[in-house]
């Protein structure tokens, strides 16, 4: 049943009022999606951190004829000695895998871990406020970054715990290309006639032609593809209008990395989602049947139809999975041919595992005019119908949200995409070129080092965080509304949310990067050590590298500076004393990472 209209809200939080105190970090972007979503702020309050109290965040949510809803967020259990962005990178692995293009772990020199946080957040306090619309009680929210950063990792952590190894080599290497110009580009292609058609036009050799498909394909599941130094000393042999007439003959494309000046012209402060509501409901609909929601799953009894690839919209659904809600995947006929991708536990594969276990499966081919009429009576029985197909292919096969709001006015139809339309001349939309147009690249490493996307899919997992967040938005929205909703979210908003702060010191005409060695650990006689953002400077006088790692931070812990153990064996993560039971296996043997929010 929904929730009584008591007005008639544009947005899902529209009569809601919120405040926040704490770190910035870890409060700035849940206060901006707060008030993107409709909801009033109140006069904030000081900075723990500034006034020497807790440096855990608050945020409330009041009005709106709900309960009052409040999260708490922090960056790990007091006891862990994980402090901040820096140290909670270094502890989950997410400086390892980072560092595996380079040979080293090294930090991302963005709030990566703060950014997915504080989405997560948002999506708690959605979460809670869609429960009580549903019939559950209040619960309050706890959010924690060390969670938020093992679920960053959790593809790479399952493979790394998987029964078999990596099929692929994990060793330094990979793109950005450089043309004879000096200038970087990325180089994109699923295909590998596209990638040999290219490698051709340009006389590359034949042998590091075909070494470097396999390393060039798997990078988005290994965060790394040694190929061939033959194929960058090609590329800077050929001046760029050359490989860019290369890659249109053989149907791969190229991006010139952007600054982020560049992007900080052409920004426009959009959100980084949308919502448009759909029919209104007779009130003969009936949605929302099954379970009974609770405080701990407030999604509980509705239906999520989930037609997704990769990683962006199959983790969007994990998470709604997560939240009690039922997941249906729509698979090709012979199921997902990820699920065989190694390595593998049980004989699934692990990476697969991380984003797909627990959902239910149905083959479908979407090309056949039958299976796409048994694909339309799902939707008509479901809450939400999720994808990530490439652009136009649902309008061109009849199941845009136009054509499904017939068969069912209350379906909540959510596309996660690329670029969302927002850009004239986006190349193709995954998360290496749209890192590439945006900036990211040169967001991600500090001054002094040559700009290059990550090779850690970090927008496809941030876009899967704002997939969520914007599917239970429109969820919210119909319980207020009655109405059906259509949302919008794309790697292009994560990409924006993730460099906003860059952006704004670009704009100012300040320096958009952090300062060189920002974020670089230090390394010791039998590993890494990170000192925490505030400690790092202090640390400059030491060289640890005949100490043990342990040693190495009792010295800097003698001297009042915080610091921890870099992780370099992802698997280790399952004994971590700083993560105390939080890594489990699954049925078939796979790593787990935990639930990212508690409800109480």
């Amino acid at each position: 049943m929904a929730f009584p209209v008591t007005t008639q809200p544009v947005q899902p939080l529209d009569t809601l009022s919120f405040g926040t105190s704490g770190p910035p970090q870890l409060t700035e972007v849940v206060a901006r999606h707060l008030r993107l979503l409709g909801a009033d702020a109140e006069q904030a309050a000081g900075s723990g951190e500034a006034a020497g109290q807790d440096p855990s965040g608050r945020i409330t949510l009041t009005g709106g004829g709900f309960d009052p809803a409040g999260a708490a967020v922090t960056w790990a259990d007091p006891t862990s000695g994980l402090v901040d962005e820096a140290t909670v990178q270094a502890a989950t692995g997410i400086m390892a895998v980072h560092g595996r293009r380079d040979g080293s772990p090294r930090g991302l020199a963005v709030d990566y871990v703060a950014t997915a946080t504080a989405v997560l957040t948002v999506q708690g306090l959605l979460a809670g406020l869609l429960g009580q619309a549903r019939g559950a009680g209040p619960a309050h929210l706890s959010v924690r970054a060390d969670r938020a950063g093992l679920l960053a990792v959790s593809q790479y952590l399952a493979a790394a715990g998987a029964d078999e190894g990596e099929s692929t080599e994990l060793a330094p290497g990979g793109p950005p290309f450089t043309s004879a110009e000096g200038v970087l580009f990325e180089l994109e292609t699923l295909d590998p006639e596209a990638w040999a058609a290219f490698w051709r036009a340009l006389a590359a050799p034949a042998d590091a032609m075909r070494a470097g498909w396999r390393p060039f394909q798997f990078r988005y599941a290994t965060a790394c593809a040694p190929f061939p130094e033959a194929l960058h000393a090609v590329t800077r042999a050929h001046p760029l209008p050359r490989i860019r007439r290369a890659a249109a003959d053989s149907g791969a494309e190229v991006c010139v990395l952007r600054t982020l000046a560049e992007r900080a012209r052409e920004a426009d402060g959009s959100a980084p989602w949308s919502l448009r509501p759909l029919h209104r409901l007779t009130g003969q609909e009936s949605y929302g049947k099954g379970a009974v929601p609770s405080s701990a799953r407030p999604l509980a009894g509705l239906t999520v139809l989930e037609a997704g690839r990769r990683i962006q919209a199959p983790l969007a659904a994990h998470l709604l999975g997560l939240l009690g809600a039922e997941i249906i995947r729509i698979e090709p006929p012979g199921g997902d041919p990820l699920r065989g991708m190694p390595p593998t536990c049980s004989g699934t594969s692990a990476r697969w595992l991380a984003l797909n276990r627990g959902k239910k499966a149905v083959e479908i081919d979407i090309k056949a005019a039958g299976d796409r009429r048994r694909l339309r009576e799902l939707a008509a029985e479901a809450d939400v119908f999720l994808h990530n197909w490439a652009p136009g292919k649902a309008a061109h096969l009849g199941l845009d949200a136009d054509d499904l709001a017939p068969v069912n006015p209350a379906l909540v139809y959510a596309y996660t995409s690329g670029w969302a339309d927002r850009l004239q001349d986006a190349p193709m939309g995954t998360d290496f070129m749209v890192q590439a147009r945006t900036g990211v690249g040169e967001a991600v490493r500090p001054e002094g080092e040559a700009p290059a996307p990550s090779l850690m899919t970090l927008l496809d997992v941030l876009g899967g965080l704002h997939g969520t967040e914007a599917v239970l938005a429109g969820l919210l929205l119909r319980e207020r509304t009655g109405r059906g909703v259509r949302v919008d979210s794309s790697l292009l908003g994560a990409a924006d949310t993730l460099t906003r702060p860059a952006l704004r010191r670009a704009a100012a005409g300040g320096n958009a990067r952090r300062p060189a060695g920002f974020r670089h650990p230090l390394p010791t006689a039998d590993g890494w050590v990170a000192p925490s953002d505030a400690s790092a400077p202090a640390t400059s006088p030491y060289d640890l590298r005949e100490l043990s790692t342990r040693d190495a931070l009792a010295v800097l812990g003698e001297r009042g500076l915080a610091a921890t153990a870099v992780t370099t064996d992802l698997s280790a993560l399952h004994h971590d004393v700083r993560f105390p039971g939080a890594v489990s296996r699954d049925a078939h043997g796979a790593p787990a990472v935990p639930d990212p929010w508690s409800f109480v």
